[in-house]
């Protein structure tokens, strides 16, 4: 009878990039909040120069909220959730949350970067940089939720090899 054991606990370590992740996001997308809401026009190193274009495309507002107000609200959002997972690592429901969330923000990262080529023929880097931080969210997302899952097989193992 063996129990399966993870060779290493990526639990702990999968929580502390989602917490730097979410941090990096609270940063990018604050500094685009901020020049929307005082009207300033956003600093974009080339060669992706495409940030003021974007930002004043009718697709840079979902019901009239400039979509950095929205990537903050996810990234705050982000941030709780992964301190939250910090204090329960293995809860089930946080971690299925912090899993569709996640992909959620990736879905809509991905429709965003998709209207960005197709309709506004331009790219925001801060709008690149949330895509890729979001990618990354989803990935730690998916370790976390294995690494965790392996705690709860174990037992389910045991019943099994002792039923035999």
């Amino acid at each position: 009878m063996s129990d399966f054991r993870p060779t290493r606990d990526y639990s702990g370590t999968t929580i502390t990039v989602m917490l730097a992740l979410a941090l990096i996001g609270i940063a990018d997308a604050f500094y685009d909040s901020y020049a929307i809401y005082n009207g300033q026009l956003l600093w974009c190193p080339p060669p992706i120069d495409g940030c003021n274009a974007v930002a004043a495309s009718p697709y840079a507002r979902i019901f009239g909220v400039p979509l950095g107000y929205l990537g903050l609200a996810f990234y705050l959002a982000m941030l709780g959730l992964a301190v939250w997972l910090r204090f329960a690592p293995v809860s089930r429901g946080l971690r299925w949350v912090a899993l569709l969330y996640t992909a959620a923000g990736l879905g809509a990262s991905m429709y965003f970067f998709y209207v960005q080529r197709t309709y506004i023929h331009a790219f925001c880097i801060y709008c690149l940089i949330s895509g890729v931080l979001t990618l990354l969210l989803f990935i730690a997302a998916i370790l976390h939720f294995r690494a965790t899952r392996a705690g709860e097989a174990a037992p389910t193992h045991r019943a099994a090899a002792s039923a035999t």
